[in-house]
């Protein structure tokens, strides 16, 4: 999609202008000049059947070949306009055009500005949201070969200067992809996307945006002791892989920060097995390997002054006469033990070697993302992140850069008493299951029992990664859910927030 930024006030032909309409619409900038480009005639429709209601989209003809058409998006009070509005907004525009097959949209992005979202906060709204509005997964159907039309062309409308703008939605166009890259990841079934395929997957990114790349394979995690890893992989006949990919912004490679995702491609359980309801979807817990990898994907683009480490583990989690099993007792990479009393609790084993290894390629601080738990949905339903720490500055930090891209995340604590239950056995170092009480922070207290005293960030995805039905910015499926915070986080620490 090409993105342009015109004045406002010059002659554009378009397949349709998309204006916010929002209670007193005259006191929108510019309007009165504005609604001079319709011969008067914008304000006549605003007094007749359209509505101030967030949510509701209406398309009026204009009677005009210049822009055949209007679409207005009720914006309800402008006083109340915020971001996360703003996006939801242009997503139901995105979904809009596509059903329309619009090739060519114009934006009045006065309409979407208030005193807290300026011109070019819009302008990163509109490409961002609309991106991920028109997002759909293309399925492996075989009815259907029609061509989904695609939006190819989008005209900011603007007094403001327009490389500023242009460079803006630049910005948005490139997360909405990215968050759309991670979402089709987590779409596709788990007989196409491997390990293996993941790991292929990585491995064209990597050249494409010149990280420096490492696929490990299962000799490498034996040869390295990289046993939580292999003891999820044992029951598989598709081999592990640990994806390692850095971006380098400086020569030195000084004070990286990692970001550590899980990719269990399939997880059936193991002989800890999921109900026959609870194993369908299971192709999506690899939605923290895909989180990272969307990340990794707007650092390759944005190019952020810091560095950075992504490490995933990838493999499923399958029954068959070798798999490991409950009471079995593994030697992770760091060397401690492990009593195995869930295999079901899969995903902090192959997060417990994945942090290690992110330690001993330098991390100084960590970022771990995981579909873990089904405790956080339970705790926090399923549009909340959860998260744990050990640093609150670090936590803090993550924070804000969550508040700028409107994802919710609500920390849990972790106490002492919390390690005590992790560190309870009779056999070996850890336990992987203390019990079914305070899952999430059982799960991803597991997890920072590996980080020892790196600074460190667990956010459990389990929730906010899949959506059962259809929202502003997309359809049901993958969300691509902390995508665009991690990347956030990368470019708040690169402009030393």
């Amino acid at each position: 999609m090409k993105i342009t930024a015109q004045n406002k006030e010059q002659n554009i032909t378009a397949d349709i202008l998309i204006v916010g309409l929002t209670r007193h619409p005259e006191n929108t900038k510019g309007w009165e000049e504005f609604s001079q480009r319709f011969d008067g005639k914008l304000q006549g429709w605003v007094k007749q059947e359209l509505s101030f209601e967030q949510h509701t989209i209406i398309t009026y003809p204009t009677m005009s070949g210049e822009i055949p058409r209007v679409m207005f998006i009720g914006m309800d009070d402008r006083k109340k306009l915020d971001e996360e509005a703003v996006r939801a907004a242009f997503g139901l525009a995105g979904k809009e055009l596509i059903k329309k097959k619009i090739k060519h949209a114009a934006v009045y992005l006065d309409s979407f500005q208030n005193d807290a979202v300026s011109a070019e906060d819009a302008a990163y709204l509109a490409a961002e949201g609309m991106g991920m509005g028109m997002y759909s997964f293309a399925d492996y159907k075989t009815s259907s070969n029609e061509t989904e039309i695609e939006l190819e062309n989008l005209t900011l409308l603007t007094d403001e200067g327009s490389e500023d703008i242009e460079a803006a939605a630049n910005i948005g166009q490139v997360f909405g992809e990215s968050v759309n890259e991670a979402r089709t990841l987590v779409n596709m079934p788990g007989n196409i996307l491997t390990a293996t395929a993941l790991a292929d997957y990585a491995q064209e990114m990597g050249e494409q945006y010149g990280f420096e790349m490492d696929i490990l394979d299962k000799a490498q995690m034996e040869e390295l002791g990289m046993g939580a890893i292999l003891a999820v992989n044992q029951g598989s006949v598709e081999e592990p892989r640990l994806i390692v990919m850095k971006y380098k912004a400086t020569d030195a490679f000084e004070d990286p920060l990692a970001l550590v995702g899980k990719g269990i491609t399939f997880d059936t359980g193991g002989y800890s097995l999921k109900p026959k309801d609870g194993i369908v979807g299971m192709k999506g817990d690899m939605g923290g390997a895909a989180a990272v990898l969307g990340a990794m994907k707007i650092i390759g683009e944005l190019k952020p002054a810091k560095n950075v480490i992504a490490v995933i583990a990838s493999t499923d989690n399958m029954v068959s006469g070798n798999a490991f099993k409950p009471d079995d007792v593994i030697t992770s990479l760091s060397g401690k033990t492990i009593e195995i009393l869930n295999t079901d609790a899969e995903g902090r084993l192959v997060l417990a070697d994945s942090v290690t290894y992110a330690k001993q390629l330098g991390a100084t601080r960590i970022i771990d993302v995981a579909t873990l738990t089904g405790g956080v949905i339970v705790a926090l339903g399923m549009d909340k992140t959860g998260a744990l720490t050990n640093d609150e500055s670090f936590f803090e930090e993550f924070l804000e850069a969550a508040n700028e891209t409107g994802e919710f995340v609500w920390r849990l604590p972790l106490t002492e008493n919390d390690k005590k239950r992790l560190r309870k056995s009779d056999v070996a170092d850890l336990n992987n299951s203390p019990g079914r009480d305070g899952h999430m922070i059982f799960g991803g207290g597991f997890v920072g029992e590996f980080v020892d005293n790196t600074p460190w960030i667990h956010l459990d995805i389990a929730g906010t990664s899949f959506t059962s039905a259809a929202y502003d910015l997309g359809p049901k499926g993958g969300t691509g859910a902390m995508v665009r915070t991690l990347a956030m986080m990368v470019e708040s620490l690169a402009e030393g927030k």
